[in-house]
């Protein structure tokens, strides 16, 4: 195999993601018998699985300069035999691989190897990521506020931006309904003050009910302040959206979105 030049960091830990999902990722003993098989070190066997792929697969390409290593490993990963009882397993970890590679300019094929791709397989790449990301979410019974953010377009890159404009669109469907024009927490301690509210989502006369307004309202400025103000003002190569990130925070807004649709403006 000819020398490939070293994956960006980002491109490893997507591909390492995968291969090292909660659900549907190698075990702990597939890792080791991998890593042993292309002979790399196994620098932090205790830590979490995808951090512990990573960490052997960057110190081995920092140490060669060269990027073979996680081709190897995807190779053997990716090897037809182990799935011959677990199609659907492979599919999956087929797609994945695919998004996560894609941007890097290379694919996984039906026969588990890694080969060069063209432009077209970037945009193939961001057409799976919304494909998957929108069957994970509607499997949840997502929001239909929050489904038209889950865009190929937003996706290319990776979820950075699709969440981003989730966000983005709850402080805007706040302002349509409350009729603010103010931004983030200001907005939401106005619209959604269980003391005077422009807003309310039941109808504020129990105990229980003031302390889910109060929730609600607590949710969002949480929102603003841990996801869109960071990934409004870092770049995406600083703030990583991984797609299980993704999904759960989409989740939550989703969840706020149903709330608000049973609200009145007072």
């Amino acid at each position: 195999m000819a020398l490939l030049p070293l994956f960006e960091s980002v491109h490893l830990e997507a591909a390492c993601r995968v291969l090292a999902d909660t659900a549907n990722g190698l075990t702990g003993t597939e890792i080791t018998h991998i890593l042993q098989e292309i002979q790399i070190t196994d620098p932090t066997p205790s830590m979490t699985k995808w951090k512990r792929i990573f960490n052997a697969l960057a110190e081995a390409q920092n140490k060669h300069k060269f990027g073979n290593h996680l081709v190897q490993f995807i190779n053997k990963a990716m090897s037809p035999a182990r799935y011959t009882s677990k199609p659907e397993l492979f599919a999956w970890r087929l797609d994945g691989l695919n998004v996560a590679l894609a941007f890097a300019g290379y694919a996984v094929n039906e026969k588990g190897q890694v080969v060069y791709t063209t432009p077209e397989s970037t945009i193939n790449g961001a057409l799976a990521r919304a494909k998957r990301l929108n069957s994970a979410l509607q499997g949840r019974g997502t929001h239909q506020e929050i489904m038209k953010y889950c865009k190929a377009e937003l996706l290319h890159d990776n979820y950075f931006h699709a969440v981003l404009e989730a966000v983005k669109g709850v402080a805007e469907r706040l302002r349509e309904m409350s009729g603010l024009g103010t931004d983030g927490a200001e907005l939401v301690n106005t619209a959604l003050s269980a003391k005077n509210p422009i807003l309310a989502i039941n109808s504020l006369k129990s105990e229980t009910e003031l302390s889910e307004q109060k929730g609600i309202a607590n949710i969002l400025v949480g929102i603003f302040g841990a996801i869109r103000n960071p990934t409004a003002h870092a770049p995406k190569l600083v703030w990583a959206m991984p797609e299980q990130d993704a999904i759960d925070v989409l989740g939550i807004l989703s969840y706020v979105h149903r709330k608000l649709d049973g609200a009145t403006k007072l």
